[in-house]
C-alpha cells in the first residue's frame, strides 16, 4: 500500500433548505392562514478517526467532500428534512489545519472520536413565522444558508510509543523485524526505508507497544535534505527514541553527532525527548575497540551506550528491558 502522510481537501457543508409560502385550504376552516413551514438545516461533515486506516491514500483519489443539502419546507407548517452528515474516517493521529492560515482544527487521535469539520447551514423560515396582527396572510420566507466552506490540510503523524531513528543504514529496518512481526525492506544500500514501518513488540505485561521505523535522517534534514525532513513529523508523538548507530561506520561518533544536529534543528522537543544510545552491528567491530568506542561515547555524551547485533539477536533483550524501564513497564 502506498503511504501518503499529508493531504489537502475541500469539505462543504450541507446548505439549508427553504422555506416555503402556503396557506391552509381546508374546507372548514374559514380564515385558513398561513402555513408554510421551514426548511431543514444542512448536513455536517464530520470526520472520525479509524484504527485500521494507517495512510491518507484515499485522499489522494477523492479531494472534496460535500454534506446533503436540507430539504424545503412543507405545508401545514411541516419542516423540511434536515440532510444527512456525511462521515469521513481517517487513520489515528490524523492533524486537521486550515490550508491557507494553519489554524488547528483539531488533532484525531483515540479510535472513534470524531471532529466536525463544516457546519451544514440553517434551513429557512416559512410564512407561517411571519403571521401578525397587520399581515394576516403574509408571502415572506427565507430562503436556507449556505454551509461552511474549508479548504483543509491533513497532516497525518503516526501513533508510536519508541521511535527508532539513525543514519540510512544503520539497521534500523532490520531491529524493528527482529524485534516484532514487520516485515520491511531491507537490502545494504541508504534509503532502503522510504516510508515509516510499524511494528507491535509485546510488552511483559503481555500488551503490544508500537515501534515505528523512520527513514534514515541525513545531513540537512530538517531543512528538507534526503528523505528525513518528510517523517521527522512522525517521531513528535513518540515517548521514547531509539537512536541506532551504524558500529561499522568509519566514524560512529560523528554518525550521532549528525543526527543530534537534526533533532535539534527541527525542533518540536526531539532533542529533548528520552533517548537510548545503542550502536548496532557490534560484530563488525573489532574486539580490542569495542571498550574504547564505549568510552569515546560516554566522554562524547556523557551517558550509557548499548551495544547490540540486530542481525545476530545479540543484546536485543538488554535493549528491551531498557525500553521497557524507560516507559515504566
Amino acid at each position: 500500500m502506498q503511504f501518503i502522510d499529508h493531504a489537502s481537501i475541500d469539505v462543504l457543508g450541507g446548505r439549508g433548505g427553504d422555506g416555503i409560502v402556503a396557506f391552509r385550504r381546508e374546507k372548514y376552516v374559514p380564515a385558513g392562514g398561513p402555513s408554510g413551514g421551514d426548511g431543514g438545516h444542512g448536513g455536517r461533515v464530520v470526520f472520525q478517526a479509524d484504527s485500521n486506516l494507517q495512510t491518507l491514500l484515499d485522499f489522494k483519489y477523492k479531494r472534496s467532500f460535500a454534506a446533503q443539502d436540507g430539504r424545503r419546507g412543507g405545508p401545514n407548517r411541516s419542516t423540511g428534512a434536515s440532510g444527512e452528515d456525511l462521515l469521513v474516517k481517517v487513520p489515528c493521529g490524523t492533524e486537521v489545519r486550515h490550508f491557507s492560515t494553519g489554524i488547528l482544527f483539531g488533532d484525531l487521535i483515540t479510535s472513534g472520536e470524531t471532529l466536525v469539520v463544516a457546519f451544514g447551514g440553517r434551513g429557512g423560515l416559512g410564512n407561517a413565522h411571519y403571521l401578525s396582527n397587520r399581515n394576516r396572510a403574509p408571502e415572506k420566507f427565507t430562503e436556507g444558508r449556505e454551509g461552511e466552506e474549508w479548504k483543509l490540510q491533513l497532516e497525518l503523524k503516526l501513533l508510536a510509543e519508541v521511535g527508532i531513528i539513525g543514519l540510512p543504514n544503520a539497521g534500523k529496518s532490520t531491529l524493528i523485524a527482529v524485534l516484532s512481526e514487520a516485515r520491511p525492506k531491507i537490502a545494504d544500500y541508504p534509503f532502503t526505508t522510504l516510508v515509516p514501518n510499524l511494528g507491535v513488540v509485546r510488552r511483559p505485561t503481555g500488551d503490544g507497544t508500537v515501534f515505528a521505523d523512520i527513514p534514515g535522517l541525513i545531513a540537512g534534514a530538517a531543512q528538507g535534505a534526503g528523505l528525513g525532513h518528510e517523517f521527522l513529523r512522525h517521531i513528535e508523538r513518540t515517548k521514547l527514541l531509539i537512536h541506532l548507530i551504524d558500529g561499522g561506520s568509519n566514524d560512529p561518533l560523528e554518525d550521532l553527532i549528525v543526527v543530534q544536529n537534526e533533532l535539534s534543528a527541527y525542533g518540536h522537543g526531539l532533542i529533548d525527548r528520552p533517548r537510548i544510545l545503542v550502536i548496532n552491528k557490534k560484530e563488525l567491530i573489532e574486539k580490542e575497540k569495542k571498550e574504547q568506542l564505549l568510552d569515546d561515547f560516554q566522554a562524547k555524551t556523557g551517558r550509557d551506550v548499548m551495544l547490540v547485533s540486530a542481525v545476530m539477536g545479540d543484546g536485543l533483550q538488554d535493549l528491551l528491558d531498557n525500553v521497557w524501564k524507560e516507559l515504566g513497564v
